[in-house]
């Protein structure tokens, strides 16, 4: 019995109503002129956002060179600097050999000047006497 109940005509719901059709608007021509506009758009948008691309890459590559202008004005300056180093290290180096004590001693002997004994050297108390 059950397998004549699964072969069984259902009830079957019946279907949903059909919408009526609207009547198919036309819609008015358009007219040649406005075709052309829109063709117009669609070729000037591309060309718009590549040039504005364009001109962001040109940024990016001025950017670029004057980074490296400045870069080769740093290295340039740390030549100078190391050159005016090496410079004032040898002009110290002349200045400590002309203030020599023994090169002065000489000089003096030359122009007729001796030491004075230590026992000749005498010295003077500026401090006032009331203390």
């Amino acid at each position: 019995m059950a397998a004549a109940d699964w072969f069984a005509h259902a009830e079957v719901a019946e279907p949903a109503p059909r919408r009526r059709a609207r009547p198919a608007q036309r819609r008015p021509a358009t007219p040649v002129r406005s075709r052309r506009r829109n063709a117009r758009r669609r070729v000037r948008a591309p060309i718009l956002w590549m040039s504005l691309f364009a001109a962001l890459l040109a940024g990016v590559v001025a950017v670029n060179v004057a980074v490296l202008r400045a870069h080769v004005a740093v290295t340039q300056l740390d030549q100078q600097r190391a050159r005016l180093q090496a410079q004032n290290q040898l002009l110290a180096s002349h200045l400590s050999a002309a203030t020599s004590a023994p090169r002065i001693e000489a000089a003096a002997r030359r122009l007729g000047l001796v030491q004075a004994p230590a026992a000749a050297m005498s010295y003077l108390d500026l401090a006032p006497q009331g203390r």
